[in-house]
């Protein structure tokens, strides 16, 4: 049954090939799913890097913080 999704076609080293193939054969899945996988997992750590690039900035800012309800009622006026 062919997918509706979209694909991507992509060249690797054999040496990438075989450690993939040999984790897909470990997890009982497919060759393409285990790819799909890793590639989620590679972009959700791309992800937290930014997201703790931000916190860090956050962090370091030492300006003091407005209490939720004063920022309500300051975006109410504005």
């Amino acid at each position: 049954m062919p997918s509706a999704l979209p694909r991507i076609s992509t060249v690797i080293e054999p040496a990438v090939f075989h450690v993939i193939a040999r984790l897909a054969k470990k997890e009982g899945v497919s060759l393409s799913q285990k790819t799909r996988d890793l590639v989620l997992e590679a972009l959700e750590l791309i992800e937290d890097s930014g997201l703790e690039t931000i916190a860090e900035r956050r962090r370091k800012n030492k300006t003091p913080s407005i209490p939720h309800e004063e920022l309500k009622s300051r975006l109410r006026i504005k």
